[in-house]
C-alpha cells in the first residue's frame, strides 16, 4: 500500500547510487578485510583486531579532520576518504585532496601502532592496497540493469547521489549505468547534498518534471527518504538493504527489498 499517497502519474524516477544501484558498504568491508589479510602478512596483526581498529580509528580521524564539516555536508564517508582522488579546483576539494593523502596512511599507521608496530612503509602499502581492492571489487546491486531497462521504456530516469564529484563520476563510469540516466546530480558538484530539497529541485528542473510526478528510490532514510519528503516528491521508496538499515524517525511511503519490485510498484500507481 502507498500509505497516504493518492492517485498520480509518475513521469520520472530518481535513484540514489551507493547501496541502491551499486554495492557500496559491503564492498568497502570486503576491501578492508583484504587489507587486514595483508596486515597479517606484513606485521603479524590478527585480522579481527585489525578490522575493529581500522573502523575505530578511521572514523575518529575522519571526524577530527579539518574537512569534516565539508565531507559531512556533501556526504563523503570515511571509507571514501581512504580511496577517493578528490580531483577539482574548488577550495574544499583541494583541501580534502591534500588532507586525504595523509589521512589514509595515518589510519593504518595508527592501527599498526595500536599493536606496537611502527612501520610507515607497511602503512603506505596497506593504504594503497585498500584503494586498489575497493576499485577492483566494485559491482552492481542485484537487478540494477534489468530494472533500469524496463523503467527507461516509459519513464525519465535520473540519478541523485551524494559525494565527491570525481569519485561519484568514477563509480558511475565503472558501473556502466551512465547511459540509462536522463540527468545526473552529484552533491559535490552543486555544494548541496541530500536531504536538502534544493538538490532535488535542481535535478527535477533539468528533467522538466514537477515534484508531484516524481518518485525517489534510495537506501538511506536520513538522506534519500527525508530528502524526497522535504522536496515534496510524489513518493519516497526505501530500498531496505539487509545489515545496513538506519534507525531514523523518517517514514517512507513504501518499502522494498529489491530493485525488481519497482516496475510493478510504479505501474500500479
Amino acid at each position: 500500500m502507498w500509505n497516504g499517497v493518492g492517485d498520480m502519474a509518475v513521469d520520472a524516477i530518481l535513484f540514489d547510487l551507493d547501496d541502491t544501484l551499486i554495492v557500496d558498504e559491503v564492498v568497502s568491508k570486503e576491501a578492508l578485510a583484504s587489507t587486514a589479510q595483508l596486515a597479517s602478512k606484513l606485521a603479524g596483526i590478527e585480522t579481527s583486531v585489525f578490522l575493529v581498529d581500522a573502523k575505530k580509528y578511521g572514523s575518529e580521524l575522519w571526524r577530527q579532520g579539518p574537512c569534516y564539516e565539508y565531507v559531512k555536508s556533501i556526504g563523503i564517508s570515511f571509507h571514501e576518504c581512504l580511496w577517493g582522488h578528490f580531483e577539482g579546483e574548488k577550495p574544499d576539494l583541494i583541501k580534502l585532496r591534500e588532507w586525504s593523502l595523509t589521512y589514509r596512511v595515518a589510519v593504518f599507521s595508527t592501527v599498526l601502532r595500536a599493536q606496537d608496530v611502527s612501520d610507515e612503509d607497511a602503512a603506505e602499502k596497506l593504504a594503497a592496497h585498500f584503494s586498489s581492492q575497493r576499485r577492483q571489487l566494485a559491482r552492481l546491486m542485484p537487478d540494477a540493469v534489468e530494472t533500469l531497462v524496463r523503467l527507461k521504456k516509459s519513464h525519465k530516469i535520473a540519478l541523485l547521489t551524494n559525494g565527491a564529484p570525481d569519485l561519484q563520476r568514477e563509480k558511475i563510469a565503472a558501473s556502466g549505468l551512465g547511459g540509462y540516466f536522463d540527468a545526473i546530480a552529484v552533491s559535490g558538484e552543486h555544494g548541496i547534498g541530500k536531504p536538502r530539497a534544493e538538490i532535488f529541485q535542481i535535478l527535477l528542473g533539468e528533467l522538466g518534471v514537477s515534484a508531484d510526478r516524481a518518485v525517489m528510490v534510495g537506501n538511506s532514510l536520513e538522506r534519500d527518504i527525508a530528502g524526497a519528503l522535504n522536496a515534496q516528491l510524489a513518493a519516497a521508496v526505501w530500498l531496505q538493504v539487509p545489515g545496513s538499515e538506519e534507525h531514523a524517525a523518517v517514514k517512507p511511503h513504501h518499502t522494498i527489498r529489491g530493485l525488481h519490485e519497482i516496475p510493478a510498484l510504479v505501474a500500479g500507481i
